[in-house]
């Protein structure tokens, strides 16, 4: 017997879902990148209406915005490595997220709005990650397992 090899077409077998992902991430990160742009170099005004902006959110959602990008453009182009960006921002975000709560329970200044971003963030962000590892595992083909390799 011989063992089966994963073809480039068995990453397409849920195109929609790799389209949407990819795209969901590029127009997530382009209006990461305007908001937080606008409230960074935007003026007093722009940042008078944001309220209590937490600095340190800010900074890392916009610098987070263009990897948002890469991710989505890697999702589109079927690169496992958008699997890699997908986790990392999961990760990255969730511990900017618990910091948000360290910052608020020491009685930081700080946005409702701003703890729902980041809920949805966060949640956008594992939901990626684990739809990307669900698609892109039939082109990188299952972790091996010495018990399923074929014995000569």
């Amino acid at each position: 017997m011989t063992a089966m090899t994963a073809t480039p077409r068995t990453a397409s077998r849920r195109p929609a879902l790799r389209w949407a992902l990819g795209v969901g991430a590029i127009v997530f990160g382009a209006m990461t990148l305007l908001s937080g742009g606008r409230v960074l170099f935007g003026g007093a005004a722009a940042r008078a209406d944001a309220g209590a902006v937490v600095d340190f959110v800010l900074l890392f959602n916009f610098g987070a915005g263009f990897v948002y990008v890469l991710a989505g453009v890697g999702a589109l182009a079927r690169q496992r490595w958008s699997l890699h960006l997908a986790r990392l921002l999961a990760g990255a975000t969730s511990l900017v997220f618990a910091a948000l709560g360290v910052h608020i329970a020491m009685g930081g200044a700080f946005e409702m709005r701003t703890v729902a971003a980041m809920t949805l963030r966060s949640a956008f962000w594992l939901g990626q990650a684990l739809a990307l590892a669900h698609i892109l595992k039939s082109a990188a083909g299952v972790l091996p397992n010495p018990e399923r390799r074929q014995r000569p």
